[in-house]
């Protein structure tokens, strides 16, 4: 067994290219997780914040469409694009997941053991396109979000006491846009890493 292991050895240029390929891949990945846990963590704190505002009972003397209408119409579409941004991000993770291991095949001294180019410029394809993808979700989900917190700043008459819920601008209402924008980042950040890997590595493998 020993001498089976020696008789094979590792290419500088390969042992470079794995090298590289295993580095731009955690760091992406670790990226993404990170931020793709914060924008979930924000839809999280805007959907319970959502069902705990219409599940307020109301008390003697005040109607009752003054707590039902104190969610914002019009974020549901925003948090639905920021859902599916997130699902298209575990997808992206899994991809650069499979990219680090790419990267220790490649380290084997076995060359029988390596992956096929092909195989590996699939994959990188392949995330970049979900990247494109999830970040046209999640830019949908902050359009929307930031056009409705822009139509309720505008309907705030300047100097006067609002007492409809509709016109208030909430801190869940913010945690909705911000929680795009965080996800646009981390599919800008996968994309990026998937999109460089791929002109890298065309010539070199």
């Amino acid at each position: 067994m020993q001498a089976q292991s020696e008789a094979y050895t590792l290419n500088p240029k390969i042992e470079r290219i794995a090298n590289i390929l295993r580095l731009v891949a955690w760091v992406s990945f670790w990226l993404q997780l990170g931020l793709g846990a914060a924008s979930a963590l924000m839809l999280i704190f805007a959907i319970s914040g959502r069902s705990f505002s219409q599940s307020v009972a109301p008390t003697p003397g005040v109607p009752v469409p003054t707590y039902t209408q104190g969610t914002t119409p019009g974020l549901s579409i925003s948090i639905f694009w920021g859902v599916c941004g997130i699902l298209a991000l575990l997808f992206t993770l899994y991809l650069a997941f499979r990219i680090t291991r790419f990267a220790k095949r490649l380290r084997n001294p076995n060359p029988a053991l390596h992956p096929q180019k092909t195989e590996v410029m699939k994959v990188l394809r392949v995330a970049v396109i979900a990247g494109f993808v999830g970040m046209l979700l999640t830019i949908l989900g902050g359009g929307s979000g930031l056009g409705v917190l822009l139509s309720k700043s505008i309907a705030q008459p300047q100097g006067v006491a609002i007492y409809d819920p509709n016109r208030i601008i909430r801190s869940l209402d913010i945690f909705v846009a911000t929680a795009s924008m965080t996800g646009i980042t981390a599919h800008f950040i996968g994309t990026v890493a998937s999109l460089g890997l791929f002109n890298w590595l065309h010539p070199e493998l």
